[in-house]
């Protein structure tokens, strides 16, 4: 019992959440060890200056490994709970198909040197959507807290189906519909402040 408890707040403290939505399990889910990270900054350390605001406003490089076997597709969610007043929303992004293990600034399968920008299509070639931020806009809007260092978590969530919404939809709706689908997910966080 003592080793589990153990194991376990050893997996959480990584900053990997297991199995799927704590409320409703998507069938028999196994646990997952999803993974994710990025090649823009390190988790738990500063976000550069050209993915926020005050720079290009770029969308930072993301790659993800060991989605559930079933995972039909991917969800993206950036928030900021340390916004005055509510927790505020820089990106909703979803139905990435499950062969794509992360987003870049390039079209998926193609190599660039370009890592990050992800357009702000409502919808791609590959049938990604993305939603509507706290900003009022489709896609990535960068940290840009009003004064002092904020946290930005990057969600990433493992979907046994897609999800049936159109383009322009907000994180709440977004979190509705995934209820009940989802697989895994994992996060990191990365800090900003000005």
């Amino acid at each position: 019992m003592l080793k589990n408890l153990i194991w376990g707040l050893a997996l959480l403290t990584a900053g990997t959440v297991f199995g799927q939505d704590a409320s409703k399990p998507a069938g028999k889910a196994k646990k997952s060890f999803l993974h994710l990270e990025s090649a823009s900054f390190q988790g738990g350390g500063m976000i550069p200056d050209k993915f926020t605001c005050n720079g290009k406003n770029l969308s930072p490089e993301l790659n993800w490994k060991n989605a559930p076997a079933k995972t039909k597709c991917f969800a993206i969610v950036v928030e900021d709970p340390d916004a005055p007043l509510k927790t505020w929303v820089h990106w909703v992004i979803f139905n990435i198909p499950a062969k794509v293990s992360g987003l870049t600034g390039s079209p998926m399968g193609q190599v660039h040197e370009l890592l990050e920008g992800f357009p702000r299509e409502e919808k791609t070639t590959e049938g990604i959507l993305q939603g509507v931020n706290d900003f009022g806009k489709i896609g990535y809007d960068g940290p840009c807290p009003p004064k002092g260092t904020h946290q930005y978590y990057f969600k990433l969530y493992a979907l046994d189906a897609p999800v049936l919404a159109r383009a322009g939809i907000s994180e709440d709706q977004l979190l509705k519909l995934m209820k009940g689908h989802i697989l895994a997910w994992t996060q990191i966080m990365g800090m900003y402040g000005r």
